[in-house]
């Protein structure tokens, strides 16, 4: 069973969070360039770690994204007190915020599976559990990542968002789910390139704020359950 590492960096400046995301992503894969002549029996287990946060207000544009779904020029930025990254992840354009669960996995997935696509999948199964704990029924959106509430009929609305780096099998960057953030500012981008297409958050559905430390076991738990691993002491 694999070893993983949990940290919660708490409420954290994306930029901060970024620059240490990367400083594990590169010791991990640097550490499996070292190793790859060695006999499999000779190789160092290498480190896994799970990161929860939050961000203050911060825009992040993916790979694959078009800056035009950003609505905001650079006064407008300034104004809502947000920053904005185009940054090393897939996806498009998303929103963190206080009141939303980032999470970061930088996972060896040569330990667990080879398969991107189900890594993918694998995590949001573990937020579809964690909103039914709540009684919220999370689903799939057919050509999308992430978590959406009624995807297949017009309300359809996102409740949790994904993007990930793989380089090597490894894994950084990772999923934002909308615990009590603040929606409002979503309205000031086109989330992850969808227009018609609403955003939601467990505050919103439930009609009152959700006890974020809760929340956080809970996915802490799930992940873990998915995936089948144990954390170490911190």
């Amino acid at each position: 069973m694999p070893e993983v590492k949990f940290s919660d960096w708490g409420l954290i400046d994306y930029q901060l969070a970024w620059d240490q995301q990367e400083v594990l992503f590169k010791s991990v894969v640097d550490l499996k360039f070292a190793q790859r002549e060695l006999d499999p029996s000779m190789r160092e287990t290498l480190p896994n770690n799970l990161i929860f946060c939050q961000h203050p207000h911060v825009f992040t544009l993916g790979k694959s994204g078009n800056k035009s779904n950003l609505l905001l020029d650079d006064d407008g930025l300034t104004n809502a007190a947000a920053s904005f990254y185009p940054i090393n992840r897939g996806g498009d354009i998303t929103y963190h915020g206080p009141g939303q669960l980032v999470a970061y996995p930088i996972f060896d997935l040569e330990q667990f599976f080879t398969d991107i696509h189900k890594y993918l999948r694998f995590l949001e199964d573990a937020i579809i559990t964690t909103l039914a704990e709540y009684g919220i029924v999370g689903g799939r959106y057919e050509g999308y990542t992430g978590v959406w509430l009624e995807a297949d009929k017009k309300s359809a609305r996102k409740i949790c968002a994904m993007g990930v780096r793989c380089s090597r099998w490894v894994t950084m960057h990772g999923l934002a789910l909308n615990v009590n953030t603040d929606l409002s500012y979503f309205k000031n981008i086109i989330p992850c390139g969808i227009d018609d297409k609403a955003v939601t958050s467990m505050e919103k559905e439930l009609g009152y704020a959700v006890d974020f430390n809760e929340v956080s076991q809970k996915l802490k738990a799930n992940i873990a359950q998915q995936f089948g691993f144990y954390y170490s002491p911190a």
